[in-house]
Order: structure tokens, then C-alpha cells, then sequence
């Protein structure tokens, strides 16, 4: 698939300041989260700086998809994480793209809001971490970090949702602080490997040990 190499002018129609710093604090319904792109975060060498690192709303939404087509494959719409959140859209406020040296997309992060559903029925909201997309001939250059650093670090220390994702437990645990020791008795709506169903959270005990993880419906 030969990737589109549209100009950062290109990718934000609406916004020509896009390569600035992101410094606008918003909030986020339902749970009153705020965003925001750190100011400094620990990485590879080659990471993306910091006016790299842009929010998803800015860009194309068809250069999104044909990011997510290069960085796994057209039939990724039939993985389980698609059925965890279908039907959400995707946390703006959290969700971000890194830009190459050249002012082009290098790479994906999207959050969505997700529940564990517990088995007396009560919704317990979490945030679903990616996918983490990075074009393929980018990849191991640190732009996954960075994006993981900017989602994680938009979330506010006030009033942080419990984060779920499906990946390496080795890699996320080591670099994010993600762990499979509470996920053993949660379910999926499709097919997964229990073990990289990792959760992120500062609190234990408010989560359920059995329960269906799913959308966000009120």
C-alpha cells in the first residue's frame, strides 16, 4: 500500500497552527477528565518532540483509516477490540498523531469509552488504550512511546478511569505500569488470549474480578 504523504498543512484543513504545541486544557463527559499534551516525557531517542505530537482531531479521518490499514491490515475490523467498543467514538481529548521529520503522519493513538460489566449488572466505566497504529517503516523508533506517554499523561490525576488494553504484557507492563493479575476472570465478546488483557489502574479493588468487558452505554 503505497501511504499518502500529505504535509502537515494537508492534514489540518481547518487548523494551519497545528504544528504548535497543544496547550488548550479541555474536559471530557461523562467523567469530567480533562487533556492536555504533556509538557516533557521520557523516551527513545528518536521520539517524536513534543510539537510532534498532535491531537487525532486534527487530522483527516480517511488518513486515520489508511494509517490503520498500513500499521495492521484491512480485515482488523473483525478483531475482538473492535466488538469491546463498537458502536463509540473515539475520547478526543486522549486520542493523539505523531508527525514524522517531514511533517507526515508517522502514527495513531485512539481511547474509547469502554465498561466492565459486572455480574450483578453494574457498569464500572473504564478508558480502552489503542490501538497504538505506527506506520510500518516507522516502527521501533519510538513513536508508539511517545503516543502511549501523551494518551497516558492527558488522563487528570483527579478522577482517573482504570485503563484496559489488549497487547504484550511483557512491554506494557515494563514501560506502562499494565498487568493481567486482575483481568483472569473478565470476558471479551469475541476471541483473545486471557493473559494480554492487561489493565492499568491506581485502585484495584474498585473493579469487579468477573464481568463482560464492552461499550460504554448509559
Amino acid at each position: 500500500m503505497i501511504f499518502p504523504k500529505q504535509r502537515l498543512q494537508f492534514l489540518h484543513p481547518e487548523n494551519r497552527c497545528a504544528s504548535a504545541p497543544f496547550l488548550q486544557t479541555c474536559s471530557m463527559w461523562p467523567w469530567g477528565l480533562s487533556a492536555r499534551i504533556p509538557p516533557a516525557f521520557a523516551g527513545p531517542k528518536k521520539a517524536p518532540p513534543l510539537s510532534k505530537i498532535i491531537p487525532l482531531a486534527d487530522v483527516d479521518p480517511a488518513l486515520i483509516e489508511q494509517l490503520l490499514d498500513a500499521a495492521f491490515e484491512p480485515t482488523r475490523h473483525q478483531r475482538t477490540a473492535y466488538k469491546v467498543r463498537e458502536g463509540m467514538e473515539w475520547l478526543p481529548n486522549l486520542s493523539f498523531a505523531a508527525l514524522d521529520d517531514e511533517d507526515m503522519l508517522a502514527g495513531t493513538i485512539q481511547c474509547w469509552p469502554v465498561a466492565l460489566t459486572d455480574d450483578s449488572g453494574r457498569m464500572h466505566p473504564m478508558i480502552m488504550v489503542g490501538p497504538v497504529a505506527v506506520m510500518p517503516h516507522l516502527q521501533g523508533e519510538g513513536f508508539g512511546k511517545a503516543l502511549m506517554t501523551a494518551a497516558l499523561t492527558a488522563i487528570d490525576p483527579r478522577a482517573p478511569l482504570p485503563q484496559v488494553l489488549i497487547g504484550d504484557p511483557e512491554y506494557y507492563e515494563r514501560f506502562f505500569g499494565f498487568s493481567n493479575a486482575q483481568t483472569g476472570g473478565w470476558r471479551l465478546p469475541g476471541p483473545y488470549e486471557q493473559h494480554r488483557l492487561l489493565c492499568r489502574t491506581a485502585n484495584p479493588a474498585v473493579l469487579p474480578q468477573e464481568g463482560m468487558l464492552g461499550p460504554w452505554r448509559r
